[in-house]
């Protein structure tokens, strides 16, 4: 919600003064239903109430909505000559608030059921894209109905809207069948493109493949975009989500993921996702699709159980994207558009309620919403169903140093994740002591999203960071950081800030256990913030009969300490036994895993606890890192042998590598570390994906 906005114009020469209100208007779709399950359509605006966290509130809108369930005639699947009517609809822009000058806010949509079909071709291939694109075309010239109204939108490499809501079948099928297969070879592969001039569409795109190489976070953010231009309509929206499958990378994108859901819900959408890959049946040893197993995991069924485990770890996903917004998820099913059908289902008859919150704080926090029917007979017979609440809007404008304070702290309690200001982040861990170990955050942001302001030669601003981590079991308070980091670039750097990043580096000690994360940045030139969100294990390396490794930590710079952008740590002696800086340079962890071919890789990692060689009384260890392409090994570097400890730290030893990438084609690697500790008898054999660009 936006606070109200007063503004007074008084002439010196007149006592006459003008007041001017902007404030945002909060819709509620309510569906009332009888014993037998049909719609009331009799209701009026006195036989419905509503509050507000208990406060009850002044309904300005009421509108009925009543839908038909009558199917059109069937057409033509191709249209029989090309279409040129355009039909224009008159939209609210996104964010724009809506003014009080008329009594009641028009419906643009009367009587109309809203079908946002949504291909998410990113990571589709070719056969479940024209699985996708039949089950549209079946659905647009076969089970339409006369109050349904479609919109097509797409996401490969960015958001676009192909065509707006329309009921013109025709000109729906013919932009079907131009949508071209094939495209969106996957996020790892293409980078993003930049959205045409004058085509707003694609500009909440977080940065290029770099950025967001390795996980979900832009598809989500796609859907998140795809929400806010549906918020513009007060009517009931469904959104049909065709996609291969959405699998999270472990925990990193809950934030964003709570971030998308809970925009749906203030949007009055609700997702319907369908997998695109239909109903499938494999064979022990997979199709031709996959290069063949090695061992005996297509005999004892580990590979196949493997296959299995990824398939329903990418349709848990879509299920929580439903299940949050009140749609429905069909996996398994080779009808495709039965997603859309059941999208028709659930939006029948319903009423359009809309009241201007008599809260006007803008502070992030949920808003719980309760309807009540008037009268003991409409109680008794009549069932509701509306959304539960919704989340207040956050702004940053003309925040006092206290106000920003406490927007920080309530910013980590708040249930709705921001996503403003997008983060990448990577928790490592290094041993110090036998019941302690260093656990370095690092955090990236991407140049694209900075604002500068410019101050005599320097343009500069910035960062607040805080972070808190807590216990897995209890969710007790065990460490946080808290930094205020400025950021001055000269004119040629801040140039090239658009293709750029911001790392910031903290640090904390932990004894071994389970731990969550919560990390938020703020950018104080526009206010911007983000927030991560992940759970990790600091292991108990000291009862581990295993070789005891550290994290391994890839990377490609770097940098003088003095140089580095903060660190929650500035103790001298705790830096110069810091394991990621050795003659005053640090190494600075690749958090996306990404490189350049005139790059260098560092490698770098510790041991503990090697066992001594019978003869020598001295550690044994030796060390190599291979970059392999499937089962092909592209690049070995020399090995490397570790007889010695680290000085001033006991039962360390450590392993550095680096490696010009210089003669490596681009494309995607596994980089695996193979340790041997020969005294000890025990190896490891680490792994982490790369990629590399030209």
């Amino acid at each position: 919600m936006r606070p109200i906005l007063l503004l007074v114009a008084a002439s010196l020469f007149a006592q006459e003064v003008t007041f001017k209100v902007e404030s945002k208007l909060v819709i509620v779709n309510v569906s009332v239903k009888g014993k037998d399950g049909k719609p009331l359509t009799t209701l009026k605006k006195e036989d419905i109430e509503i509050y507000e966290d208990g406060v009850k509130q002044d309904l300005a809108v009421f509108e009925l909505e009543q839908l038909s369930n009558q199917v059109l005639a069937p057409v033509a699947a191709t249209p029989s000559a090309p279409v040129t009517l355009e039909e224009r609809v008159e939209r609210v822009p996104a964010g724009q608030a809506v003014t009080t000058a008329a009594a009641t806010p028009t419906v643009r949509h009367q009587d109309k059921r809203l079908v946002a079909l949504f291909f998410d071709f990113s990571n589709m291939p070719q056969a479940d894209q024209l699985r996708a694109k039949d089950a549209a075309v079946d659905f647009i010239s076969k089970q339409m109905t006369a109050s349904d109204l479609v919109s097509i939108m797409a996401y490969g490499n960015r958001f676009d809207v192909l065509e707006d809501f329309t009921a013109d079948r025709d000109r729906l099928l013919s932009r079907l069948q131009k949508m071209a297969t094939g495209e969106g070879a996957g996020l790892a592969d293409v980078a993003a493109t930049s959205a045409d001039e004058g085509d707003d569409s694609g500009t909440f795109v977080a940065d290029d493949t770099e950025f967001n190489v390795f996980n979900t976070d832009r598809k989500l953010s796609a859907l998140e975009d795809a929400t806010k231009k549906l918020a513009a309509y007060p009517e009931k929206k469904a959104l049909i989500y065709f996609a291969s499958g959405l699998t999270l990378t472990g925990l990193e994108n809950q934030s964003q993921l709570r971030a998308t859901v809970n925009s749906a819900v203030r949007a009055n959408v609700a997702f319907y996702p369908v997998d695109a890959r239909g109903l499938t049946a494999e064979s022990p040893v997979g199709d031709a699709s996959t290069a063949s197993g090695r061992g005996t995991g297509s005999l004892t069924g580990s590979t196949q159980s493997q296959r299995q485990s990824s398939r329903t770890g990418s349709q848990d996903t879509l299920y929580t994207l439903a299940s949050d917004t009140g749609g429905k998820a069909v996996v398994d099913s080779n009808d495709l558009a039965l997603g859309i059908r059941e999208a028709q289902e659930d939006i029948t008859s319903y009423y359009i309620l809309g009241y201007y919150s008599k809260n006007s704080a803008e502070d992030g926090k949920f808003r719980k919403l309760q309807v009540k029917l008037v009268g003991k007979e409409l109680q008794s017979s009549a069932k509701l169903d509306f959304r539960n609440g919704y989340y207040a809007s956050k702004v940053f404008a003309k925040f006092t140093s206290s106000d920003k304070e406490r927007q920080l702290e309530e910013a980590l309690t708040l249930g709705d994740p921001v996503s403003e200001l997008p983060l990448a982040l990577e928790v490592d861990y290094f041993r110090v002591a036998r019941d302690r170990y260093l656990v370095p955050i690092s955090v990236k942001i991407p140049g694209s999203v900075l604002v500068l302001a410019k101050k005599g030669g320097k343009q500069s601003t910035d960062f607040d960071f805080i972070g808190q981590v807590r216990d897995g079991a209890n969710g007790r308070l065990v460490g946080g950081v808290r930094d205020n980091i400025p950021v001055k670039l000269n004119d040629t750097d801040a140039s090239q800030l658009e293709h750029r990043h911001l790392q910031y580096d903290a640090g904390l000690t932990l004894p071994p256990g389970k731990y969550n994360l919560k990390f938020l940045a703020r950018e104080n030139q526009t206010g911007k913030m983000g927030t991560f969100e992940t759970n990790f294990v600091v292991p108990d390396l000291t009862a581990s009969k295993e070789l005891r490794l550290s994290s391994v930590i890839l990377s490609s710079q770097k940098e003088d300490v003095k140089a580095a952008v903060g660190s929650a740590d500035n103790d001298k002696r705790a830096l110069a036994n810091h394991p990621l800086i050795q003659n005053g340079q640090k190494t600075v962890p690749s958090i996306t895993r990404v490189f350049r071919k005139d790059q260098t890789l560092y490698v770098y990692f510790e041991v503990y606890d090697p066992a001594a060689d019978a003869t020598s009384k001295t550690p044994s260890l030796s060390a190599q890192v291979e970059l392999l392409q499937g089962a092909r090994k592209s690049f070995s570097s020399m090995p490397a042998r570790q007889e010695k400890m680290t000085p001033n730290r006991p039962g360390v030893t450590s392993f550095s590598f680096q490696m010009p990438l210089a003669k490596m084609a681009a494309g995607q690697y596994t980089a695996q570390v193979n340790v041997i500790d020969e005294a000890g008898k025990r190896f490891a054999f680490p792994r982490s994906a790369i990629v590399v660009l030209p």
